[in-house]
């Protein structure tokens, strides 16, 4: 049965996520800005018109503006895009120009921009840190069974291919495998694709070739995902408890392992193995914060965590006008010992933002037209 959620929660899941996590990116961006000595004129949650704000005793305006879908850290001195010197910044008086943006040196500028995602990063690693503190890490009941196939599901392809419970699967095509989270990573996002598949039985090492089955995973809410299945399934799990420092490791590990996922992800859709469909915006994930909201704290926390993580990511692509995109034309001013010329990196922000804005109304649209009413 497909759970139904009352449309406000909707907007109070998408205020309780992204509200907080626009924060801390911008608050990254304003205290290392802070700390380097730059003066920050305007400090804004959402774009456009300011519907509430302040000024503080150093200047910088605080604003809550109109359209809710990121905000922004406007720093003295960065009058143009490319944060290029303009005649304006040359006029500045020694001491007023010293505060200024650009007349910081290139691992400071790029130290400020890069705080944006970092603190994304940071609170994801925190959150995912706090859960394994809290409930502990999944491991076999016996560990001689990490990666020993327990049960087949029903169709399962590699039982059909001729694989037998009590197999120790070793490797997917060469990739090693130590416990059934591996085995998860290699097969997971990969529906329809062939792979060998090691095993290890009666001390004979085995080579069994299958094709990943593609199935369609619907959750309690009717939200539908393509993923690979081969049908095994291990033995029984426990949750180990683990120590403060060791959690904190752990979740590195797992935003590592999340992040390596999404770049594959974003692979697979730009050389067309998975559809542009699945790709989601701000309609989409205002339903998801919804639906895992009406699940209770742990749920919605959880999913704040993997959105943190995702606006990370996304933010440290190398896209002009996303913080990844500024700090791609840094490591190149390293390089060449100075800044690429003006006009060149105004037609790469321009182009940027013509492509994110292009995206942006893309993913809204491919949102409107999934919805319900649009029989899908």
């Amino acid at each position: 049965m497909i759970q139904s959620v009352p449309l406000w929660l909707y907007a109070v899941g998408f205020v309780l996520l992204l509200g907080p996590l626009v924060t801390v990116h911008e608050l990254g961006h304003y205290l290392v800005g802070r700390w380097c000595g730059v003066k920050a004129d305007t400090f804004s949650i959402g774009f456009g018109k300011e519907i509430a704000g302040f000024t503080d005793r150093r200047g910088t305006r605080w604003r809550l503006s109109a359209l809710p879908l990121g905000g922004y850290v406007q720093f003295a001195g960065d009058m143009n895009a490319t944060g290029q010197p303009s005649a304006e910044w040359l006029a500045l008086p020694a001491e007023e120009r010293a505060r200024t943006f650009q007349a910081q040196p290139l691992w400071r500028r790029a130290l400020i921009v890069a705080a944006g995602p970092l603190t994304n990063l940071l609170v994801a690693v925190a959150i995912f840190a706090a859960f394994f503190m809290a409930f502990g890490k999944p491991v076999q009941v016996d560990p001689a069974k990490t990666n020993v196939i327990a049960r087949f599901e029903a169709k399962s392809v590699a039982q059909a291919a001729g694989a037998r419970i009590g197999d120790r699967v070793l490797a997917i095509d060469g990739a090693r495998i130590r416990d059934f989270q591996d085995m998860k990573d290699q097969i997971l996002i990969y529906p329809g694709k062939s792979v060998v598949l090691t095993l290890e039985r009666d001390g004979r090492r085995l080579d069994v070739p299958l094709t990943i089955a593609s199935a369609i995973d619907k959750d309690q809410f009717g939200n539908e995902m393509r993923v690979g299945r081969i049908g095994v399934w291990s033995s029984e799990i426990r949750f180990e408890r683990v120590g403060f420092f060791r959690a904190w490791g752990l979740a590195v590990g797992e935003c590592a392992h999340l992040g390596r996922l999404m770049a594959t992800g974003l692979k697979q859709v730009l050389v067309g193995e998975r559809s542009v469909r699945e790709l989601g915006g701000p309609i989409k994930i205002a339903k998801f914060s919804g639906e895992q909201l009406s699940l209770g704290p742990v749920a919605f926390v959880s999913f704040v965590a993997m959105i943190s993580l995702n606006l990370a990511f996304i933010n440290l692509l190398p896209i002009p006008a996303l913080d990844g995109g500024h700090l791609a034309f840094y490591a190149a001013e390293a390089v060449r010992r100075k800044p690429l010329d003006q006009r060149s990196q105004e037609w790469a922000f321009r182009t940027g933002i013509a492509f994110v804005l292009a995206l942006m109304l893309f993913v809204t649209i491919n949102d409107i037209v999934s919805l319900p009413i649009f029989g899908r």
